[in-house]
């Protein structure tokens, strides 16, 4: 951990701040924080200095008069104060908030289309479970908060459904990708959705046209099911139910 009066990188104050580093180079180039400039696109920092203008009345009313602790974790009652920002959706995962833009209008079809066969399978298979879309807040724990694109509450896990959102871990999580997502979705929220315990896994890619289905064992998650293009994806423990690919990527 660095020294708080000893000079950091950007990367070195992203993490001792739980911050991301395209975050610390935003307040940089806003001069929202000090920095010390040590030649062409060369930074320091230094931790207390930082930490002091992250806290001050001035920052505050920049920022619409909300600002986190960057040196504690955030919490699910942190999250349930931030303000409503259109264009934008927020998430916490182990702590860290994350912030990302409102999904394209590729995005939202691929949902939309694969919403409509996992709605008519579970129709058939467990009329008394739920199905929801984003945005949905599941609640995984005191500093967990995400909102998987597409979740499936099954009939016997109805209990962990509140009037403000899912309360434990959904049956079925599915993450449809975005350039701002990826490595999120692919990386952060794999770990998170296994230590919960949810059960099926999924993670689409429009850009790439792939469909990856994992199941959650003692071991871990294990890839079940994949597919790309045109194929049609038959999942392992999910009798009878069919995704025709092609029918997610088409939007003519």
């Amino acid at each position: 951990m660095a020294e708080g009066n000893e000079l950091v990188t950007a990367h070195t104050l992203a993490a001792a701040l739980r911050l991301s580093v395209d975050t610390i180079w935003r307040y940089t180039r806003e001069k929202t924080i000090p920095f010390v400039r040590l030649g062409a696109k060369q930074y320091r920092y230094r931790l207390d200095d930082v930490i002091a203008a992250l806290h001050s009345p001035t920052i505050r009313e920049k920022e619409t008069g909300y600002v986190t602790d960057p040196t504690k974790p955030f919490t699910y009652q942190d999250y349930l104060k931030i303000p409503e920002e259109p264009g934008y959706r927020y998430e916490v995962l182990d702590g860290e908030l994350v912030k990302d833009p409102s999904p394209s209008i590729l995005h939202q079809f691929v949902s939309q289309m694969l919403f409509e066969i996992i709605k008519a399978y579970f129709k058939e298979t467990d009329p008394g479970g739920l199905l929801l879309y984003a945005p949905v807040d599941v609640t995984l724990g005191d500093t967990t908060v995400v909102q998987p694109d597409i979740l499936y509450i099954a009939k016997q896990r109805r209990g962990i459904i509140k009037d403000f959102g899912v309360h434990g871990a959904p049956t079925l999580a599915v993450e449809i990708l975005s350039p701002s997502t990826r490595r999120k979705d692919c990386l952060k929220k794999l770990q998170i959705y296994r230590k919960a315990g949810v059960k099926h896994y999924w993670l689409v890619d429009p850009e790439d046209k792939t469909f990856q289905a994992f199941v959650l064992n003692a071991n871990g998650y294990a890839l079940v099911a994949t597919g790309e293009t045109e194929d049609i994806v038959s999942h392992p423990e999910l009798p009878g139910l069919k995704i025709p690919l092609h029918e997610l990527w088409n939007m003519d």
